[in-house]
């Protein structure tokens, strides 16, 4: 297990905090729109619509409050427009880091990220500087309870492309176009899961070995996460399991 998934998976959970709670609705609610605004409201025609729908029910956003969020995406009621915009940068260490936001003031949004860098010792980079260092794809993770054999032998029917050892957890892993076809058949095969959903995967990592190099990475990614706009950090840090341990500790 690599130092950078366990993190990537926890996602520095602090859904029990209330503060924390809301901010994940905000961020969700604002996916179901841009999705809804984009693709129609309609989750059976709009994969993505359905993709989005499916992680606010997961997160516990009360069914009416994502149902207004896909009517304001359609116009039939008022709200706010949001687009997507990323950028692209470096953490301390060398580390790559794309975030992914939804914002109605590209401006302010593209002002404070650059902030959050150049105080925090990284520095921003122009597009496609970093992106490269990754790939979209369907990520689903699984307790390890789970037998490998039973689960490779389901999700592999399903366009599963790898099941990797995520230390507490399996992590199957698959095109985007296919999240919901894996995740329906492993529901169908009652296997239970914590996540779904679409991320993007470095395919190189910067090691760190050093506890304050390792505490300065993952405070910048702290900051960048609680930003208002801000809906997914992504980065390819790998930081051995003794030092996550003794920075989460």
């Amino acid at each position: 297990m690599s130092g950078h998934s366990k993190w990537a998976t926890t996602k520095h959970q602090k859904g029990a905090k209330d503060k924390a709670r809301g901010k994940l609705f905000a961020k969700l609610i604002r996916q179901v729109e841009v999705a809804a605004r984009e693709g129609g409201g309609d989750v059976t025609a709009n994969a993505t619509l359905r993709t989005m729908f499916q992680k606010a029910r997961d997160a516990s956003v009360p069914l009416d409050t994502i149902e207004r969020a896909v009517k304001r995406g359609t116009g039939e009621l008022e709200g706010v427009r949001y687009e997507a915009v990323s950028y692209e940068g470096y953490a301390p260490s060398g580390v790559a880091i794309i975030v992914e936001c939804l914002t109605d003031n590209r401006n302010r949004t593209g002002s404070e990220i650059r902030t959050i860098f150049t105080r925090n010792g990284g520095s921003m980079a122009e597009p496609g500087a970093v992106s490269w260092q990754f790939e979209r794809k369907a990520v689903i993770t699984t307790p390890r309870t789970v037998p490998e054999d039973e689960l490779m032998s389901t999700v592999l029917d399903a366009g599963a492309e790898d099941v990797r050892d995520d230390g507490e957890s399996w992590m199957v892993v698959a095109p985007p176009a296919d999240l919901h076809t894996l995740r329906e058949a492993i529901e169908a095969a009652g296997i239970a899961y914590s996540s779904a959903e679409l991320t993007m995967l470095p395919t190189q990592t910067v090691e760190i070995d050093d506890e304050q190099a390792a505490r300065k990475v993952l405070h910048l990614m702290d900051l960048l996460d609680d930003q208002d706009d801000v809906n997914n950090v992504y980065s390819n840090f790998d930081i051995t399991d003794a030092i996550l341990e003794h920075v989460e500790a």
